[in-house]
């Protein structure tokens, strides 16, 4: 019973997306189950009742929407401004922030102290999480709730920054599913792969808040975007999608 709920539950998408999309996650998810070591994709597998990582994805946007992971809300990401010195310089949230919330995560699933069941939860937020720090406006600025309030229009549709990065954008740079961006993307050589992996995840974040500074330079309110701003910004969203992956991969073989 409770593998069925489990299965229909994290076949749920919900209304709302809070970064890169469905597609964007199940990229980073795929990249990363490629670069895993045969024992610890099969223990994740395990854990996820036979499951691969692409198929919880995108779970947690969804539980952060329930009752019961109401409290998650705020860990997909971590506004600031993208002019400050940092991670170590914005004001923290609270209730939680994605680097703090996937730092808590890792050691909890290294302790070796959890339930079964509880670190099949931590691991599908884990999962999610890297992808959500590695969307460059979920590290956007806290004034405008990471570009949710800054009007534009994308292809002739009224939108808002945050929505173009959630997913618009990734679907006009490429028609591709998650396994074609897999196999286009994750080409680099192993110097460089050992060079994305390096660093912790305020690092990464810092990487992230770095981009959206260069966003916000380049988009101001009301801007229309259209293939233009795609082919700028492509490059990085690829980067970003394979970064995502390598590092999930080295956090699970470090925690496996």
């Amino acid at each position: 019973m409770r593998k069925l709920l489990f299965t229909i539950f994290a076949s749920l998408l919900p209304a709302t997306l809070f970064a890169w999309g469905p597609k964007g996650h199940d990229t980073v998810a795929y990249i990363a189950e490629q670069h895993l070591s045969k024992r610890t994709k099969a223990k994740v597998e395990q854990l996820l009742g036979g499951h691969s990582m692409v198929y919880v994805a995108n779970w947690m946007d969804n539980a952060s929407h329930t009752p019961q992971y109401d409290y998650t809300k705020t860990w997909h990401y971590c506004n600031a401004d993208a002019s400050n010195g940092g991670y170590a310089e914005a004001e923290k949230n609270v209730n939680g922030d994605v680097v703090v919330a996937i730092t808590d995560i890792v050691a909890r699933l290294k302790s070796g102290e959890l339930s079964v069941d509880e670190e099949r939860v931590d691991l599908m937020m884990l999962i999610h999480l890297v992808g959500d720090l590695h969307c460059p406006m979920h590290a956007g600025r806290a004034e405008d709730l990471g570009g949710n309030r800054v009007k534009v229009s994308f292809f002739g549709k009224k939108t808002n920054l945050h929505s173009v990065w959630d997913s618009e954008i990734v679907e006009s740079a490429h028609r591709w599913n998650y396994s074609e961006w897999q196999q286009q993307v994750d080409r680099v050589e192993r110097r460089v792969e050992k060079s994305y992996v390096q660093g912790d995840v305020v690092a990464w974040y810092d990487e992230s808040l770095g981009i959206a500074a260069t966003i916000y330079d380049v988009t101001p309110e009301d801007s229309k975007l259209s293939y233009d701003y795609v082919e700028r910004f492509r490059p990085t969203i690829e980067e970003q999608l394979l970064k995502g992956g390598l590092r999930l991969a080295s956090l699970l073989e470090e925690i496996y």
